[in-house]
């Protein structure tokens, strides 16, 4: 089973693989530059080899970007040159209160472009009301309840978006649009594009910094969600290979 990881700077792909690695405490594998100048890394075999060498799951950890048009192009960059079972999307973000609060894990059970539309005098029209296609991918509804579980994190909606929410009212529109929402990020729609253009099944997990609503740095908890995201892999790590195992053959 071969997974990629993707996230959109190089703390978050660091904490993914510390989480995924079997000696956390060892020096990792140097990344590898694909084309574009994306980096990804070998974690979670004993000595980040490469595909076929050793047995077990593999999982390479992407650096996209930040937002979603660079989360697609890299993902579609890492697909077009490896073999994948399945893609993941993973992070930091912003949770909605107080169903997330900062330090806990988010596993999407829908992934949302929530600002991808248009806005009218009657209010936001996405782009599936639009005509112009679907705004919304929805992992795998097992796998998504079992990394919940696994790890202790909301299974709830995550909401994709261009521009991170620093007003109440802004916070105050997203969660009346979308009630259910554990979590905002930059990436998670932009991934699950590329995934789906691969034929792949896609899931996003995010670590929550700080609170979706007015912009207050003094609050956010970047170190926190780093160090939750790395102990969510530790427990995610053995849920997505054996989900893989039973369907990559299928």
């Amino acid at each position: 089973m071969r997974a990629l990881v993707v996230t959109a700077v190089a703390a978050e792909a660091d904490s993914v693989a510390a989480g995924l690695s079997p000696h956390p405490d060892a020096p990792g594998p140097e990344p590898r530059t694909l084309p574009g100048g994306y980096l990804v890394t070998r974690a979670g075999t004993p000595s980040g080899g490469t595909p076929g060498d050793l047995p077990g799951p593999a999982f390479d950890v992407l650096v996209a970007g930040v937002g979603p048009a660079a989360a697609a192009a890299g993902t579609a960059t890492a697909l077009a040159l490896g073999s994948y079972t399945l893609v993941v999307s993973a992070g930091i973000g912003g949770g909605f209160q107080p169903a997330a609060p900062p330090g806990s894990l988010v596993v999407a059970d829908a992934i949302v472009a929530a600002d991808l539309g248009a806005e009218t005098p009657d209010g936001f029209l996405d782009v599936r009301a639009l005509g112009f296609g679907h705004s919304v991918h929805l992992p795998p509804a097992e796998l998504a309840a079992h990394a919940a579980e696994a790890t202790g994190a909301l299974l709830a909606p995550v909401l994709t978006v261009s521009t991170v929410t620093g007003t109440a009212a802004r916070a105050a529109e997203l969660a009346a649009r979308h009630p259910m929402a554990g979590a905002e990020a930059m990436e998670g729609f932009g991934v699950a594009e590329a995934a789906a253009a691969h034929g792949l099944p896609v899931l996003e997990i995010r670590a929550v910094s700080n609170a979706v609503g007015p912009r207050d740095r003094a609050a956010w908890r970047i170190g926190d969600a780093l160090a939750a995201l790395a102990d969510g892999f530790r427990s995610l790590g053995p849920v997505l290979a054996n989900w893989g195992e039973r369907h990559e053959h299928r």
